[in-house]
């Protein structure tokens, strides 16, 4: 059996570069929304094609690891993102998904150098690799045997301090400088057509008014020059709803909205806040004015994946979150950004942009818009979003101050140079929107306009000629079947079940649930639930069933 594959002109190309390296290493830098999923996927299955190997792959987020099981789904292979390293994994799954950050504890290293002996491992966003010193060390014990590994990044990147495992370096006058085997920009994609969609940033001057720490009340718009105290204090006031500023943006961003949404219904908008507690004053104000909904994702929450995975799935308008979607999160029908955030890095802002920029087959036109402050360093990032710039990474020291999205002290005390006691002394006065200016960038390039104005948009490219054949692949319990929902997904469901039914056989008898868990195993010959095919879950199930049925006519 074979399938055959459409790529993209870029991941073609790529594919064959890939095809035809004799090094166990490949580093693939592509633009957010260009396909680097799909491509990765494809070049895993050509080699597992070639030879029954295992599948391993590495991604940011416990969010994305799912993403990468639908992905691979709908290629036709299957991956768990429930492993864990105490669990053997099922025979009727191609690998597994796991993160950076379980990597990094020292017996799933372990475990994993073992299953990843002569196996394909995808390192997607390779650079959280260098996130800390003990995440690379992981990456390199845990990975170094494998057959090949496919290191992939939404930007480029340079690292002033260790390099990152499997990445090839330069030293430049800037420091050690990634070599990437494969690089495909935004501006590349722009060109091609069809890839990404074109951005246009209305950004927003304004009158803002602070007491700053010292008791100086401070009023300035974002054209003056203030130093870097005064440049956060400024767009911290801003992006505060103790003025008139943000609310202001955010109904112009809701009007852009509902025009959209008169041709794509299911059209949604993201707003990025600085903290938890500003991303539910956000929610409030957006339920209030409008009289939408509005979803609220934030990393303390439990359920913030499912809440992601549904918001994509729907025709909501609105969804507000601080650092949950900044990185890989898919949700193409995203059309309106609100860039509502403190946080002023190039790195973090470009991550966030690429939220917007994925492109949705049969839509004729499809701009993205994304609502700044006219900060000046927001402005400057906006201005480069279509170059190739590479980014330092660098490690935190011992003591520097860990930063969670929960901790609203700590972050705003990074952005603001405050200590608590100066922080609790600043605040905010007035502020008021004034002055939009819009550029976009489209695949004529760079262009500044006052009103934004009708630009048609390519139509996806369908070359034939793009066009690869791939065999299926079987795993080692057989050829999975490819239905709607993924082998892993359906295993968890099995799982549940099997869990409940335990439950139920429980409470008949009085037994210990180490004791009834035992049994069903031996009744179905299973060695573990966490090690069975989805058929041995079943026959589990049926073996249960039936046992419960014998003991209740006694």
């Amino acid at each position: 059996m074979s399938e055959r594959v459409h790529l993209r002109p870029w991941q073609k190309a790529a594919f064959e570069l890939f095809v035809a390296s004799e090094s166990p290493d490949f580093l693939a830098v592509a633009t957010p929304g260009a396909g680097k999923t799909t491509f990765a996927l494809t070049c895993a299955k050509r080699e597992l094609s070639l030879q029954r190997r295992r599948l391993i792959v590495v991604a940011p987020t416990s969010h994305l690891k799912q993403q990468w099981v639908q992905a691979a789904h709908r290629m036709g292979l299957e991956l768990d993102h429930y492993w864990s390293p105490s669990d053997k994994l099922a025979r009727d799954v191609h690998g597994l998904v796991t993160t950076y950050q379980q990597v990094a504890t020292a017996d799933t290293a372990n475990k994993l150098r073992g299953m990843a002996h002569d196996a394909i491992v995808i390192l997607d966003e390779v650079h959280h690799a260098g996130d800390e010193r003990a995440w690379g060390d992981s990456v390199r014990l845990a990975f170094e045997l494998a057959h090949r590994r496919l290191s992939l990044s939404g930007t480029p990147f340079r690292s002033d301090t260790a390099a990152i495992p499997f990445v090839n370096y330069a030293e430049t006058a800037q420091g050690g400088e990634a070599q990437p085997d494969f690089t495909y920009g935004y501006a590349d994609a722009l060109g091609d057509g069809g890839v990404v969609r074109p951005v246009y940033f209305p950004r927003f001057d304004g009158l803002m008014e602070w007491s700053a720490p010292d008791g100086t009340v401070v009023s300035a718009n974002f054209h003056e020059e203030l130093d870097r105290p005064g440049t956060a204090h400024r767009l911290r006031a801003a992006l505060s709803l103790e003025g008139d500023w943000l609310a202001s943006v955010i109904g112009q961003a809701h009007d852009r909205l509902m025009s959209i949404r008169t041709t794509q219904p299911d059209a949604g908008a993201l707003a990025i806040a600085s903290d938890q507690e500003h991303a539910r004053d956000i929610a409030g104000l957006i339920r209030k004015r409008f009289g939408v909904g509005a979803e609220v994702v934030v990393s303390d929450d439990p359920d913030a994946s499912r809440k992601i995975t549904d918001f994509a799935a729907s025709d909501r308008p609105w969804l507000v979150a601080v650092r949950m979607v900044s990185e890989g999160v898919d949700i193409p029908r995203l059309r309106v950004g609100v860039y509502a955030t403190t946080v002023s890095t190039e790195l973090f802002f470009r991550q966030a942009v690429g939220r917007f920029v994925r492109w949705q087959r049969g839509i004729e036109r499809q701009k993205a818009y994304v609502f700044l402050p006219d900060d000046p360093r927001l402005r400057a990032h906006a201005f480069q979003i279509a170059d190739a710039r590479r980014h330092v990474l660098r490690r935190p020291n011992d003591d520097d101050e860990e930063i969670t999205e929960g901790d609203d002290l700590a972050m705003a005390k990074r952005e603001l140079d405050l200590d608590p006691e100066q922080l609790s002394l600043f605040s905010v006065l007035s502020s008021v929107a004034t002055g939009m200016q819009v550029h976009a960038f489209t695949e004529q390039g760079l262009t500044m306009f006052d009103d934004e104005p009708e630009i048609g948009e390519p139509a996806a490219l369908d070359d034939p000629a793009f066009d690869i054949e791939i065999g299926d692949i079987p795993t080692e319990a057989g050829y999975a079947f490819i239905g709607r929902n993924s082998i892993a997904d359906v295993k968890e469901e099995l799982r549940l079940q099997n869990a409940e039914l335990a439950k139920r056989i429980v409470d008949y008898l009085g037994w210990s649930h180490a004791k009834v868990q035992t049994e069903l195993n031996r009744l179905a010959a299973v060695t573990s639930v966490a090690s069975a095919t989805n058929e041995q879950l079943k026959q589990r199930l049926r073996q249960g069933e039936a046992w419960l049925k014998r003991i209740r006519r006694i």
